[in-house]
């Protein structure tokens, strides 16, 4: 026979309103009856109704995560994550890809979907502020990103990405660096992660030299490989550490530094962000700042359930490590010490 509610909360010594919520992902729940509960789930086998339970609460069950593209490893890693983390709040997940265009960003907001969304959970580049302000304000929407951050009106969850930048810098100036470059896509550089950056180097008493920070205009390796490259080949002296406001940025740069005979880290060291997979195949592998995925998921999926009509957008921060590797601490070193 199916295992049910009442066998859970019998295994584990707690009552069914506890075992329900544990499964419906509940925060008051303590953490060691949480485990205890869990533990009683996994050993009896035992699979919620997911439909049953929808249906009882009005929900459709499915929601959808929208990015720019699916196939930027971070983008990849953090949607695998988000499957992960919706199976235990009994949702389906939707995955969108915007190509970061307002048009698509916006069709996702106000168009009919061929099942209704309990939520959206979005990554924009092209929203407005007035696109927000506009929309359907009983569909739930929680946004992920910077440019979301710092102008949209709307429930956020991200990482404090200044204070990445700074931890970040701070690492290359603890080596004895003194002349730190900054690459990002720009064109404005007003960028937090680039403020880190600043932040670092003028607390260190060092002052920003705006000349040393460029712009890639894109966010490919390729595309700070040629930024870095025009600029060493007009004959401008090499840094001796570099920050790049990513880790694609971060693999190009060094790729122009080792085709001018320069070495990582002995000349120059260099410091990614966002910890994608790849960064453990490089040579060096990769120093990065390591936003925590696992929270980023789960944090976006309380606020998809706990959000109400006229209720005030909130601010959730997930945690971040510096990934200490070899493009930092010198090739052969254990990879992946975490500050």
């Amino acid at each position: 026979m199916r295992p049910r509610l009442t066998d859970v909360a019998e295994a584990a010594g707690v009552s069914m309103k506890t075992v329900s919520n544990v499964v419906n992902g509940a925060e008051h729940v303590r953490e060691e009856t949480r485990q205890r509960v869990l533990a009683a789930i996994d050993k009896l086998g035992y699979r919620p109704n997911i439909a049953a339970r929808n249906l009882a609460q009005g929900r459709s069950g499915v929601i959808a995560f929208a990015v720019p593209q699916l196939d930027r490893p971070y983008f990849a890693s953090l949607a695998a994550r988000m499957l992960d983390e919706a199976e235990a709040f009994g949702w389906i997940v939707q995955f969108h890809q915007t190509g970061g265009r307002r048009e698509a960003e916006l069709a996702l907001l106000t168009e009919r979907h061929p099942a209704r969304l309990d939520g959206i959970v979005m990554s924009p580049l092209g929203l407005t502020a007035e696109d927000i302000q506009e929309r359907d304000p009983a569909l739930p929407l929680v946004l992920l990103g910077e440019k979301a951050a710092a102008q949209l009106n709307a429930d956020h969850v991200g990482i404090d990405n200044r204070e990445a930048g700074r931890v970040a810098t701070d690492h290359l100036l603890s080596l004895g660096r003194r002349q730190v470059m900054a690459l990002a896509p720009g064109p404005g550089m007003d960028d937090e992660r680039i403020n880190g950056y600043r932040d670092a180097l003028t607390a260190a008493g060092l002052g920003v030299d705006e000349d040393l920070v460029l712009p890639t205009g894109g966010l490919r390796g390729q595309d700070a490989e040629r930024t870095l490259g025009d600029w060493l080949d007009a004959g401008h002296p090499a840094p001796d550490a570099i920050f790049t406001a990513t880790d694609w940025l971060a693999m190009g740069a060094i790729r122009a530094l080792v085709l001018r005979g320069l070495r990582v880290p002995e000349d120059v060291a260099v410091v990614g962000f966002d910890d994608i997979p790849y960064d453990l195949a490089t040579l060096p592998t990769l120093t990065t700042v390591a936003p925590d995925r696992v929270a980023i998921a789960r944090l976006s999926l309380q606020a998809l359930r706990d959000q109400r009509p006229g209720t005030e957008p909130v601010r959730l921060e997930a945690p971040f490590s510096l990934v200490v590797r070899e493009s930092t601490a010198g090739i052969g070193t254990s990879a992946g010490q975490r500050e």
